[in-house]
């Protein structure tokens, strides 16, 4: 068979080792792959590149990917829909991997709705897919950001300051989660909870007062600042709101220097959160998933996802895996707070 594969969405340590397990288990099998550019773009453009093992071999340690990425949603109309199905057939086509977040997935059931032959690998450094334990791409961007907070750390012990952090996360928590418990912030402020500035105020003044300095991490998608109002912001092509101008992180520093009487400072990694080589769980994880697709392919399994279920990858429907966010829980909640101040 002749099978394509693309990258789709926000880019994520990872995308890299998942394509080349794509590439080295379906040659494996005698198989051929062909590599589309910049996501679904490059599928509605005819824009593609062969790929063999020569050219993946190498890109295991690689962050972002080597086939490039967009957030283009080609089903937004029937003529994107048209141009995909043409290119498929054009370039001779079995079976697509559409590797991305929730919503290159959502694309990818679309095409099935249509009669493509596809199956998902779900990245995304949010970790928000439903029915995968965890995505490649957030153990990565959680590593970086825990450094970033434990850098944080000694300059605001020094100054005697309290700093905010802020991390990536529209829906879901769960980067902000993993940063604040492993890097020992005094609070934590995820887009699940309704924003408590009492509870935030008294966690920073009491970490102040106990060892002069705290620390806080804030979700770049936290309810907690006037100036995006729901309607008002610029959306991408799958209608989210664009997080850039938000700043969440500015407006908690403000708050607090006024609430605490202390000085503040904020901090916003943004997307160096998405870069750097994936780490070793990363690499596993997303060669597995890369791996599991042609299998799927293999059995005839369209309209599978690739997902990690405990130990074991599983293939789920589209449906199981789309549509609605992974959240942070009641258990991870209750956990995050016991450590608050």
């Amino acid at each position: 068979m002749k099978i394509g594969v693309l990258t789709g969405g926000g880019d994520c340590p990872g995308l890299n080792p998942a394509v080349r397990g794509v590439v080295f288990r379906a040659t494996a099998r005698g198989h051929t792959v062909e590599g589309f550019l910049d996501g679904w773009k490059g599928l509605m453009e005819g824009k593609s590149v062969p790929l063999d093992r020569a050219r993946v071999r190498n890109s295991i340690g690689k962050g972002g990917t080597l086939l490039g990425t967009s957030r283009t949603n080609p089903f937004k109309t029937e003529d994107g829909a048209k141009k995909v199905l043409a290119t498929l057939a054009s370039k001779g086509i079995d079976a697509l991997v559409a590797i991305g977040g929730d919503d290159t997935l959502t694309a990818g059931r679309e095409l099935l709705r249509r009669g493509g032959k596809v199956v998902g690998v779900p990245k995304t450094m949010d970790n928000d897919v439903n029915g995968t334990d965890w995505t490649f791409g957030f153990d990565s961007a959680s590593s970086v950001a825990v450094d970033a907070l434990e850098r944080l750390r000694d300059t605001a012990e020094s100054h005697h300051r309290v700093i905010v952090l802020e991390v990536m996360g529209r829906h879901a928590g769960w980067v902000a989660l993993a940063t604040g418990l492993a890097g020992g912030a005094d609070y934590t402020l995820l887009p699940e909870e309704p924003f408590n500035e009492t509870a935030l105020v008294q966690a920073v003044q009491r970490a102040v007062r106990e060892r002069g300095y705290a620390l806080v991490v804030a979700s770049e998608g936290t309810s907690v600042s006037p100036k995006l109002k729901s309607g008002e912001a610029e959306k991408d092509d799958f209608g989210h709101e664009i997080l850039r101008e938000k700043g969440v992180g500015p407006y908690l520093a403000g708050l607090l220097e006024k609430r605490a009487g202390v000085e503040c400072r904020s901090a916003v990694i943004g997307h160096i959160q998405r870069g750097g080589p994936p780490t070793l769980f990363d690499r596993l994880l997303a060669t597995r998933l890369g791996v599991k697709a042609v299998d799927l392919i293999d059995a005839q399994q369209f309209g599978k996802v690739a997902v990690l279920r405990g130990e074991e990858v599983v293939g789920v429907s589209f449906d199981e895996a789309v549509g609605t966010s992974k959240r942070v829980g009641a258990s991870w909640l209750d956990l995050l707070h016991t450590f608050d101040g």
